[in-house]
């Protein structure tokens, strides 16, 4: 969401000798995100597990589940399911303010499709999430790294892409969308490269009805900024 400003960016960390997902910020915990940690963490977060993640089990329920990278303080993931409760929804969040932020959410909106992985995401891919069993992914406003020198780190490349696609059923999709133009421009070169990923639209797509505006991108807009979405559809 726009309010994840805290960063996702794709880079390789020597001292673990892999790829990651995001950047380690420290963030102050309120009261109540702590007690909703302490109150709704064991119902609605999933433990990381080097195992696939039973889909049905983990909701109590089959339905279509979509994947969300970085939801920061959670608001815009919670319009959504709470807009769409035919629909399952995972959002991986590394940072514990944005965990809590989104579980008070989940009691407040008494919504019962969401659940946290709070863990780095490529790994909860690569290890949780079967081939072809998602219906969607989100991946919204993550940090732009516009520096060119940090160019390097913005979470949307190659690797991921393809990691992302094949966790995508046929049919399915996968939502990005942006504010900042250059990265938009990247996103669309690395999407459209992905042989499975096919353009939903001629170019950048306009904004899906389930996406809602956040203030953050309302102020942008005010202020006459733009902001560029685009879907992809998973081939068979």
């Amino acid at each position: 969401m726009s309010e994840n400003k805290s960063g996702k960016p794709l880079f390789y960390d020597p001292t673990e000798h892999r790829i990651r997902s995001f950047v380690t910020r420290a963030g102050r915990l309120s009261g109540a995100q702590a007690r909703s940690i302490e109150e709704l963490g064991p119902k609605f977060m999933i433990p990381y597990a080097k195992e696939t993640l039973d889909l049905d089990q983990a909701f109590g329920r089959a339905a279509p589940t979509i994947f969300e990278i970085g939801f920061g303080m959670g608001e815009t993931s919670a319009k959504i399911s709470a807009g769409m409760p035919d629909k399952n929804f995972i959002g991986v969040e590394v940072h514990t303010p944005g965990v809590g932020s989104l579980l008070k959410l989940i009691g407040e909106l008494e919504l019962s499709n969401q659940r946290i992985i709070q863990h780095d995401a490529v790994e909860v891919l690569t290890h949780m999430i079967a081939p072809n069993s998602l219906a969607g992914a989100h991946v919204f406003f993550p940090d732009p790294w516009h520096k060119a020198r940090h160019n390097k780190r913005r979470l949307i490349q190659g690797p991921l892409v393809s990691l992302l696609a094949s966790r995508i059923a046929p049919g399915g999709y996968l939502h990005c969308a942006t504010d900042w133009q250059e990265y938009a421009e990247q996103m669309l070169e690395v999407l459209s490269a992905e042989p499975t990923l096919k353009n939903t639209a001629e170019g950048y797509a306009p904004r899906p009805d389930y996406r809602p505006v956040t203030k953050f991108e309302n102020r942008g807009l005010r202020l006459g900024h733009g902001v560029w979405d685009l879907v992809f559809s998973k081939q068979a």
